[in-house]
This record gives C-alpha cells, sequence and structure tokens, in this order.
C-alpha cells in the first residue's frame, strides 16, 4: 500500500517552554534536542531567538547539534526578529525561519489596529525579507481558527507568492471542531494560488480538547505537517500531542499516511521530558501515560491475560513500555489474581485459589491497591487459616 510522508514539527522547545515553570537552560534544550533528533522529528522548533539572550544561544546551539532534523526559529512578521532568527540558525544544516501574523479580526483590531490590506502586506514583506536568508520559509497566520477563510486564502496566496514553503494554519485559541478545521484546510487546498507548491501545516491548541483530533482531520484533508509537543504540553491546555498523532497513524493504515518517528522512543522521551521541565504527566495520558495499558477491572483483566487485544490496540512494547500492568484491586477477580500469584511464585490449584481469593478481597478492601509484596502477605494468611482448618 503506498503512503504519503506527514512531517513532524516539534515545538516542545519553543511553545512547550512557554509553559509557566517549564524554562529550560540550554543544557536541557540541548539534552532534548538531541533525543528529538534520534526520535526523527522532521522539524525542532528550538526556540524564539529575538526573545532573550538565552534563547538566542540556545536555538544557535542546537542548530550546531543536530544532525538531521531541520532547526527552526519563530518570529514575529518584524525585520529585526527575522535577522535575529537568521543569526542563530546560521551553524543550522537545514534552517527555517518561522514567520507570520495575526489574522483573525479580532487580532487585527486589538493586537495590530490596523486593516485587512495592510496584514496581506505585512505578511509578504515578513516572508521576502525572510526568504532572503534562508530557502526554507514557514508562515503562520495566527488565530487562523477564527479568521473567516475567504480573507485567510488572500493571506496565504500573498505568503506563497513571497516565497513561503510551508503555511501554518494555527487553531490558535483551540476554538475549532473537527469538521470546522478540516474544511477550513480543503478550502486553502482549493483556493489559495501555489498551494501545490508548499506544505500545509496543522498547528492546534488543546483548549477545548480537541487538538488531536483537528490536527487529524487536517492531514485528512491534505495538509502534511503537524506541528506538536511531547506529552501535549504548551500554552494553556496545550498543544497537539506528538505520541498521539503518531499512534493513530499507526494503528490506521487505511489513512495511507505515514511518519519517519521511531515509536519504540515515545515513553522514555515522554519521561526525559516530563522530569525536565518539572511537569507531571497525568496517569491517563494517552499513550505515555502510567494508565495507559493499565488493568484493575476484573473483567478487563481476564480478557487481556487471555489475549491482550481484547482491550489493548496497541502493543505496549510498540511505544516502549515493558508490558501491559495487571493492577490488583478489590475489582480485580480470580483470574487476576492467579495471574500475579504465579509471577510471585505460587502455583494454586482451583480449590486453593477460591481460598486466598476470599482472603485477598478481605485484603483488597483495606487497601487502594494489593501490590506484588501484598501476595506473600496474602499467602501467608492463607496457609495459617488452612492450617488453623486442619
Amino acid at each position: 500500500m503506498r503512503t504519503e510522508k506527514v512531517e513532524i514539527f516539534d515545538t516542545t522547545l519553543r511553545d512547550g517552554e512557554q509553559v509557566p515553570g517549564c524554562k529550560l537552560n540550554t543544557k536541557q534544550k540541548l539534552k532534548i534536542a538531541a533525543r528529538l533528533d534520534e526520535l526523527g522529528v522532521d522539524v525542532i522548533e528550538a526556540g524564539f531567538p529575538v526573545s532573550s539572550p538565552g534563547d538566542f544561544q540556545s536555538v544557535s546551539e542546537i542548530s550546531k547539534l543536530v544532525k538531521n532534523a531541520t532547526v527552526c526559529g519563530l518570529t514575529r512578521a518584524v525585520k529585526n526578529d527575522i535577522k535575529v532568527a537568521a543569526e542563530a540558525l546560521k551553524y543550522a544544516r537545514k534552517p527555517r525561519i518561522h514567520t507570520g501574523i495575526g489574522t483573525s479580526d479580532s487580532h487585527i483590531k486589538y493586537k495590530f489596529k490596523a486593516s485587512r490590506p495592510e496584514i496581506i502586506e505585512r505578511a509578504g514583506e515578513a516572508v521576502a525579507y525572510a526568504k532572503s536568508f534562508v530557502d526554507d520559509v514557514e508562515f503562520y497566520a495566527e488565530d487562523a481558527g477564527r479568521t473567516e477563510n475567504e480573507f485567510l486564502a488572500k493571506v496565504c496566496t500573498e505568503a506563497v507568492k513571497n516565497g513561503a514553503t510551508v503555511l501554518n494554519i494555527p487553531d490558535t485559541t483551540g476554538y475549532c471542531l473537527p469538521e470546522e478545521y478540516g474544511k477550513k484546510i480543503k478550502y486553502l487546498k482549493d483556493n489559495v494560488r501555489g498551494i501545490e507548491n508548499v506544505i500545509i501545516s496543522c498547528h492546534c491548541h488543546n483548549d477545548l480538547g480537541l487538538a488531536t483530533a483537528n490536527a487529524i482531520a487536517g492531514i485528512s484533508n491534505g495538509a502534511r505537517q503537524i506541528e506538536c509537543t511531547i506529552n501535549g504540553i504548551g500554552e494553556r491546555a496545550g498543544n497537539t500531542a506528538l505520541e498521539e498523532v503518531v499512534m493513530i497513524l499507526r494503528q490506521h493504515p487505511y489513512l495511507q499516511l505515514n511518519t519517519d518517528i521511531n515509536p519504540q522512543l515515545l515513553y522514555d522521551t515522554s519521561k526525559m521530558v516530563s522530569r525536565e521541565m518539572g511537569m507531571y504527566v497525568q496517569p491517563n495520558k494517552a499513550i505515555v501515560g502510567a494508565n495507559a495499558f493499565a488493568h484493575s477491572s476484573g473483567i478487563h483483566q481476564d480478557g487481556v491475560i487471555k489475549n491482550r487485544e481484547t482491550y489493548e490496540i496497541i502493543n505496549p512494547a510498540d511505544v516502549g513500555v515493558t508490558e501491559s500492568a495487571i493492577v490488583l484491586t478489590a475489582r480485580s477477580g480470580r483470574a487476576a489474581l492467579a495471574y500475579k500469584a504465579k509471577k510471585m511464585g505460587y502455583n494454586l490449584t482451583k480449590l486453593e485459589l477460591d481460598s486466598v481469593y476470599t482472603e485477598f478481597l478481605n485484603f483488597a478492601d483495606a487497601k487502594k491497591e494489593v501490590a506484588d509484596h501484598d501476595i506473600h502477605t496474602i499467602m501467608d494468611i492463607y496457609k495459617k487459616s488452612a492450617r488453623a482448618i486442619a
């Protein structure tokens, strides 16, 4: 089956680092950048060079370090921003300047106090100036999610005319529904002159919990780059999660889309980013959360023990997790207890299991979870009880 490549643009080091309390120093950024390059991301957005001397240094050092991915620096549609970004990226093997401007009526009226024609002009000028430094220029239309499609197409046409190689269509406020965002991408595919020569990119925020769904809707309608972060970290409620979109494409081959990501590094990369940023990953987080492959319901445990695929659509090993977790609680059944007991060295007969299970339930009712070492205690209680009866 012939598949098309979806570029993975990782902005953990830029959008992810803007989260309060998640500031990274240059050494930490280099460590994560090296892992992202090993992971197989296509573009690493290393930072916003003009924002501070520290960010400039980080982008410059990452440019020297990264061997495979494109290294990208963010700017506003301001000449000095673009010039500084070009300087920071001068050591990159594959540099990209990411420049743009707000396009929604809200941004035009309140942020820029400008008119639509002025925004179109500024967009074109920014791209043209960036193009004088690098061949690869990505243009973002900030708040494209709330921008009227006809005007958005005019801005994008101007960006393409001036040399943009990638058009980023951000749902900056996480406002769009998947169907709405997908239609927006399709409209641009049909109405932007020169669109066949550029890549459309999806940058979706998670304010309504729809970032991943919107990104998938975007690529289903012709976009070929997704902007995402490890663990979905990012401004406010976060961004599209890299691990989610990668595994969605792997689990749905009929979409005929693929990435170059090595999925077996996903879990370890998630832990690294969480540790370096000091940002806790919620246990029920898809793919990389502590409970993503954990089962405590007796019905589920019985099914997974008999055949993992009854309740798991992903093999944990595919994302770097050793194995599924059977968590013993008062909701667990005999099958799960027998499975855990065997792992601890106890091969129970059916009659023994019935008796041990009674002791197990008494123990489990007093605790939230029954740990592996608790099995020994339960077995001691059972043996004492059996001797007393004898």
